[in-house]
């Protein structure tokens, strides 16, 4: 006998083929016609005849995402359980006590507690193990897991045990609703240029941009404006034309958008009046910068409004629409391509030809088209936005990653702040010599060992030349150069010194100011702000860039 899901799965595929079928007709959808039928008969066979009884939801899920995983890693399948984790995706809201968790060991530990929210104002601190709630032990549970059990509707209580140091404590937080904002962070970086981050797209992300520039503007010595979208993955298309519109005058073009359906193509303009149009301004980029990010930049650097500092962004081109579902599902599609003002789209990958491998290919050079700016620049489709002035990625030492990597700077910036009540500001803050010996004692007996990428080298070397009988003839030589490649990690450590020290710092910083503290201990040392900043003050480069001379 059929359960009642499995009826439904059946049912619903009837429908949809009798409705594909009457909707368009012809052979156009007789493959979908069948393929549909198929599956509903494949799913009868097996309810029927498989060994052990089938979590039909589960089995349904799990074909509805393997299929969808064959066009791009944006469509996707969005069951009932998961709608309230896909909302406050696009709302950056949610019912919560308001802090960042992470693994440690077998518990959930609070990593950053969100400045003003309930974690913080009942003193919940960066490095609390999270080690009951209601009363159930959290140990062996995953992030996930725990941070379904601290949410909840706003106003209901919840009971949590903490260990501090070794001590258990008990701590009582009344749920709020937690809104994470789109600028998290805006000020003066100095007296006359000021900076806001955009850290997502979600509602009023426009409003939050445009609030922060009329604040800024108060301070009669601005100057210049850095908006920085370095790692914002993006979110709502209308809040990206609406962060384009402070900037830029009513009614320009900002993106169009074009797809199989032409009936929901597009041009979208801005529709208010601007907050500003004058102040030089920069737009920081990286590798990280997608979607609605990349429409901000592009736009900007298109209009020749803004110089784009930093690395080449993500090259997400692409427009999901949701569509509703049977049983409170949706499914998010790719339904549009969209284009900046100068008619280049950024799409960096082509999932409509795939490899034999499945794997998809990068646009090669040879197929991306020029395209020109307000001002007659040259810009180029298929491959992101190029800054206009390109800072290379700045990677961290080895054992800089594996401090980090292991926790040991985390955990002494723990350490730090139980024994220091106060530190100074933010932006003045900087360890002393006593406090980085006080780190070497402290990480002298823990475990950071790391391979160098020689040594990796060196490794496969060997392997090689064993494989095919030449190692014994290089032996002498192989041992000689292991023996001369054995870090020294107490080398290391000062070797990388003023690194590991500005580590220190800002995690240091973000036990007494959070998460401002992470733009703050930065501005002096940041390679993408100190090139902005630089570009800024020399305004002959800043109008050559977005207003070059014409070859004659």
């Amino acid at each position: 006998m059929m359960n009642s899901k499995v009826k439904k799965i059946i049912a619903i595929s009837s429908v949809l083929v009798i409705g594909l079928v009457s909707f368009k007709g012809g052979e156009a959808y007789f493959e979908i016609s069948k393929n549909l039928d198929l599956f509903a008969s494949v799913f009868r066979e097996i309810n029927t005849y498989y060994v052990d009884d089938i979590d039909a939801g589960k089995l349904t899920k799990k074909a509805i995402d393997e299929m969808l995983n064959q066009l791009d890693p944006y469509t996707n399948y969005i069951s009932e359980a998961e709608a309230e984790d896909f909302r406050v995706q696009m709302t950056g809201q949610y019912g919560g006590v308001g802090a960042m968790i992470g693994i440690k060991g077998d518990y959930v530990m609070i990593t950053e507690p969100y400045e003003g929210y309930p974690a913080q104002k009942e003193g919940l601190m960066a490095g609390d193990l999270i080690v009951e709630i209601e009363g159930k032990s959290t140990k062996g549970k995953n992030s996930g897991d725990v941070s379904k059990m601290l949410k909840g509707q706003p106003g209901t209580k919840v009971k949590i045990m903490i260990r501090r140091d070794g001590k258990d404590l008990e701590k009582n937080l009344t749920r709020e609703e937690i809104k994470m904002k789109n600028v998290p962070y805006y000020a003066m970086i100095n007296n006359e240029t000021g900076y806001i981050k955009l850290a997502q797209f979600t509602n009023d992300a426009g409003k939050e941009v445009a609030d922060a520039l009329v604040a800024l503007k108060k301070n009669s010595g601005i100057k210049n404006i850095i908006l920085d979208v370095r790692g914002n993955p993006g979110g709502l298309l209308h809040e990206a034309i609406n962060i384009v519109n402070v900037f830029t005058p009513i009614g320009q073009e900002v993106v169009s958008t074009k797809g199989k359906v032409s009936e929901w193509d597009k041009t979208y303009r801005t529709l208010n009046q601007p907050v500003d149009l004058e102040l030089p301004m920069v737009v920081l980029t990286s590798r990280g910068s997608a979607s609605a990010s990349e429409i901000v930049s592009g736009a900007l650097q298109d209009l020749d409004r803004a110089v784009v500092v930093g690395q080449k962004t993500f090259g997400k081109g692409l427009v999901q629409s949701t569509r509703p579902l049977n049983y409170n599902a949706q499914v998010k599609i790719t339904t549009a391509k969209y284009y900046v003002p100068s008619g280049r789209c950024i799409q960096a990958l082509d999932y409509s030809h795939r490899n034999e491998d499945g794997s998809v290919g990068n646009m090669p050079d040879s197929l991306k088209q020029e395209f020109k700016t307000k001002n007659g620049r040259k810009v180029y489709d298929g491959g992101g936005v190029d800054p206009d002035i390109i800072v290379p990625t700045k990677n961290y030492s080895q054992i800089a990653q594996s401090l980090i990597s292991k926790l040991l700077v985390f955990d002494f910036a723990t350490q730090y702040r139980y024994k220091n009540a106060s530190i100074a500001a933010a932006k003045d803050f900087k360890i002393s010599e006593t406090d980085f010996e006080d780190f070497k004692k402290f990480i002298t007996d823990k475990d950071y060992g790391y391979t160098t990428s020689t040594e990796k080298s060196l490794d496969e070397f060997k392997k090689k030349a064993e494989e095919e009988k030449y190692f014994d003839a290089v032996k002498l030589q192989y041992e000689s150069m292991k023996k001369e490649l054995q870090h020294d990690k107490k080398a290391d450590l000062e070797k990388n010194k003023e690194e590991i020290k500005l580590l220190l710092e800002e995690e240091i910083a973000k036990r007494y100011y959070f998460q401002k503290a992470h733009y703050e201990t930065a501005f002096d040392h940041d390679e993408d702000i100190l090139e902005a900043l630089k570009v800024l003050a020399d305004k002959n480069k800043y109008e050559g860039i977005l207003k070059p001379v014409a070859k004659k």
